[in-house]
C-alpha cells in the first residue's frame, strides 16, 4: 500500500511523495482527496507520484511535478530515476484550462418561455448574490429557472477555483477539468438530513452548504425540508461560514453560497391558480407556510411569484427572429450581470448581498425622494432592521444594473415590489 499519509522517498534528483492504493496484481488504483495533498507538496517542493487516473485532477492544483504511474513497478522506476512514462502535460495546468474551458454548455435562459418577471428577479439575484424564493404551482418553471442561474454567473476566479476544488477533494468528489472554472450548483433532495446539509459526522465532513461555497444552493420544495435543516441555514446566510462543534473537535467550514429556493403556495400546489381548484383547507395551508420561519424568510432578499403559463404559450413554435431576440436578451442579461458585479466589487469589495451595516450606510445613500419611499414602505411592510438593510441591498443591485451611482425611486420601488410580491397571498409571517 502506498500510504495516503505520504510515503517520502529520496532520489538523487528530488524528493517524491507517493500516493495510491495497491492492487493484488501490482496495479495502482485511484484514491480520493489528493488535491490538497498536491498543494502541500508543491509548497514543500516535493514531486508527486500518483495513480494514472488521479494525475489529471491533481495537476489542476498547478503543481508542475505530478507523475502518473499505472503499476508499482512504474512508480519504482520513477523513484530510481527513470524517465516518467506519463510526464506532466501543459494542457492539464489551471492556466490552460482557464484559457480553453470545455465541458457541456450551460442551460440557457433563452430557452425559458415567458416568465419575464421571474427572469428579471433571477438577473437581479445573480448581479448582487441575493437569495431568492420562487413561489408558484407545479409545472410553472421554478426548477427550470433555477437551473439556468449558472449561465448568468461569471466564472470562478483562480483563487475561488482552488478553494472550491479543495473542498470537493476533502469531500472525496472527483475533480474534472471541464468544470474547473464553473461555480458549484448543489440541489439536495428535501429528504436530506441536517448532517448532509450542514456537515459533520464522526469525522467531520463538509455538507451541501460548504460544497456550494462560491456557488448556488438550490432547495426545491422548501417547506418539505426538515425544520432543523432550514433553521441551520440562518447562520451561514449571514456569516458565510458554519461552525461545527463536536466533543473532540471544533471546525469552521466556509459556506458562502447563494440560496435559491422554490415552493408551492400550498400542499396541493394550486392555491391561487385560476386553472386548478385548491383542495387544501385554510388551516392546512397555514401549517404548510409556517414551516418556513419568519427569521429565515427575513433573510431571503427576493420573493417572486411564478404563475402557470397557458398551454398555447408552450406549443407555439417561435419564429427565427423571435429565437434570435431571446438569445440576444439572454446575452444582454449576462453582460449586465457581469458589469454590475464588477462595478460593485470595485467600489465596495463585495457584492451587494454581502454588504454589512457600515457599508450599507456608505454605499446605499438615498436621495430625499427615495428616503421618503423607504420610510413608507418600511412602515407598510413592517420591515425589521435586517429587512430594511436587505431592501437597500437589492435596491443597490438594481441601481448597479442600471449604471446609476445613487438609488433612485424607481430602483427602490422595484426592490420593494420584489420583497412584497409574495406577501399576503403566498408568504406567511409577513403582513402588509
Amino acid at each position: 500500500l502506498l500510504s495516503a499519509m505520504g510515503q517520502l522517498r529520496q532520489s538523487p534528483r528530488r524528493t517524491y511523495e507517493c500516493y495510491g492504493e495497491l492492487g493484488l496484481a501490482g496495479e495502482l488504483k485511484p484514491v480520493a482527496g489528493l488535491f490538497l495533498t498536491a498543494l502541500h507538496a508543491q509548497a514543500a517542493g516535493h514531486a508527486l507520484i500518483v495513480p494514472s487516473e488521479n494525475a489529471a485532477e491533481v495537476r489542476l492544483s498547478g503543481h508542475a511535478a505530478v507523475y502518473g504511474a499505472e503499476t508499482l513497478h512504474a512508480a519504482a522506476q520513477l523513484l530510481a530515476g527513470a524517465e516518467p512514462a506519463m510526464p506532466p502535460r501543459p494542457s492539464d495546468s489551471p492556466r490552460a484550462v482557464e484559457a480553453h474551458p470545455g465541458g457541456p454548455a450551460l442551460l440557457s435562459m433563452s430557452e425559458v418561455v415567458g416568465q419575464w418577471h421571474a427572469k428579471r428577479a433571477l438577473t437581479i439575484a445573480a448581479a448582487g448574490g441575493h437569495s431568492l424564493l420562487m413561489i408558484g404551482p407545479p409545472g410553472s418553471g421554478k426548477s427550470m429557472l433555477a437551473a439556468r442561474l449558472p449561465e448568468l454567473l461569471p466564472p470562478l476566479s483562480s483563487n475561488e477555483a482552488l478553494e472550491v476544488a479543495s473542498i470537493a477533494s476533502t469531500a472525496g468528489l472527483k475533480l474534472e477539468a471541464q468544470s474547473w472554472m464553473r461555480r458549484p450548483f448543489r440541489a439536495p433532495h428535501h429528504s436530506a438530513s441536517t448532517q448532509a446539509i450542514v456537515g459533520g459526522g464522526p469525522q467531520i465532513r463538509p455538507g451541501e452548504i460548504t460544497l456550494a461555497h462560491h456557488g448556488v444552493l438550490f432547495l426545491d420544495e422548501l417547506p418539505e425540508f426538515d425544520r432543523r435543516v432550514l433553521e441551520s441555514l440562518r447562520e451561514p446566510l449571514e456569516t458565510g461560514a458554519i461552525t461545527i462543534a463536536r466533543a473532540a473537535a471544533r471546525l469552521e467550514l466556509p459556506a458562502r453560497f447563494q440560496l435559491i429556493a422554490a415552493m408551492n403556495p400550498c400542499p396541493c400546489g394550486f392555491f391561487g391558480d385560476p386553472s386548478q381548484r385548491c383542495h387544501c383547507g385554510s388551516a392546512r395551508i397555514e401549517r404548510y407556510r409556517q414551516r418556513i420561519s419568519g427569521p429565515l424568510l427575513d433573510r431571503i432578499d427576493i420573493r417572486v411569484q411564478v404563475p402557470r403559463l397557458a398551454g398555447l404559450e408552450f406549443t407555439a413554435m417561435p419564429a427565427s427572429p423571435e429565437r434570435a431576440a431571446k438569445a440576444a436578451e439572454a446575452a444582454q442579461a449576462i453582460a449586465q450581470v457581469q458589469q454590475a458585479r464588477s462595478w460593485r466589487l470595485q467600489r465596495s469589495g463585495c457584492l451587494s448581498a454581502r454588504l454589512d451595516a457600515s457599508q450599507i450606510q456608505r454605499c446605499c445613500a438615498l436621495p430625499r425622494s427615495s428616503r421618503q419611499l423607504l420610510e413608507r414602505s418600511a412602515e407598510r411592510l413592517a420591515l425589521s432592521g435586517r429587512g430594511i438593510h436587505r431592501l437597500l441591498a437589492v435596491g443597490r443591485t438594481i441601481a448597479d444594473l442600471a449604471g446609476s451611482e445613487s438609488i433612485e425611486p424607481p430602483h427602490l420601488a422595484e426592490a420593494v415590489q420584489l420583497r412584497r410580491d409574495c406577501f399576503g397571498a403566498y408568504c406567511a409571517n409577513d403582513t402588509m
